[in-house]
């Protein structure tokens, strides 16, 4: 039972199918962060490994790693960049082979940094589900220009593709910091108009917002509600957004029911 329980605001337990909280790991120790996960845990959903951090720390410690977020009922990803990088150096098939022996049940696939034919990119999710492996697809560049020239109507378009080849998830990008990407301007505000282009055009449940900043986190519980599903969320952070959700803070005091 947690501290002041009789305040709580209840939400779906794990494993939820709505209010998603997808978690950021840039490197964290073991112990760190099973000490996080003893007392956050619950609030987590998935934890992506960052980018291409998997390759720089020893394979042990990664499969540990994998090991202790399954042991949280969570479910530990490869960053999108470890795909790229898979798919640029002609390595898909070692690729998904590593994934699977560290223990991974999800992967994420994108085609942020380079350049991947959209028809190629959907193969790819479908080799990933015959693979074994759950799917989460990210839309999106990481260069700020590129990214620019998607029409939102093409990037509604393309998330409901790669829904349709097997994604569970469609990421919206907005890399670790949100600003100047996607969905958010270069003072990170929401850009409401597009993000409503892809509400009316997708189903709500299955899209992961890349939310890193507070007030972003705000807006989306806010505005579209306290059960929907976030991401790129830091560690330092995944407590704060779970009061955020509840209306333990004062953003969204009194707000939620």
């Amino acid at each position: 039972m947690n501290a002041f329980d009789f305040l709580f605001i209840e939400r779906e337990n794990k494993p939820r199918t709505k209010g998603i909280t997808m978690v950021l790991d840039k490197g964290l120790g073991l112990e760190t962060a099973d000490s996080l996960m003893k007392i956050a845990g619950n609030y987590v959903d998935f934890v992506k490994f960052g980018w291409g951090t998997s390759i720089v720390h020893d394979r042990e410690v990664i499969k540990d790693k994998v090991g202790m977020y399954k042991s949280h009922d969570i479910v530990p990803y490869t960053g999108g960049t470890l795909f790229e990088l898979a798919y640029h150096n002609d390595k898909l098939d070692e690729f998904f082979q590593e994934a699977r022996e560290l223990g991974f049940p999800a992967v994420e696939i994108s085609d942020g940094s380079c350049d991947i034919d959209h028809e190629t990119k959907l193969d790819a999710i479908k080799r990933a589900k015959k693979e074994g492996f759950q799917v989460l697809s990210e839309v999106g560049k990481k260069n700020p220009e590129l990214d620019k020239e998607i029409d939102i109507y093409e990037r509604v378009k393309m998330m409901n593709n790669e829904l349709e080849a097997g994604s569970s998830y469609i990421i919206v990008e907005a890399r670790e910091g949100g600003k100047n990407i996607g969905i958010y301007d270069k003072a990170g505000n929401v850009k409401e108009d597009e993000i409503n282009v892809i509400l009316d055009g997708v189903d709500n449940d299955r899209i992961l917002w890349e939310a890193p900043n507070k007030d972003q986190q705000i807006f989306f519980v806010l505005n579209v509600g306290k059960d929907v599903n976030l991401g790129n969320i830091s560690t330092e952070d995944i407590t704060s957004l779970e009061t955020i959700r509840r209306g333990l803070r004062g953003d969204t005091f009194g707000k939620i029911e």
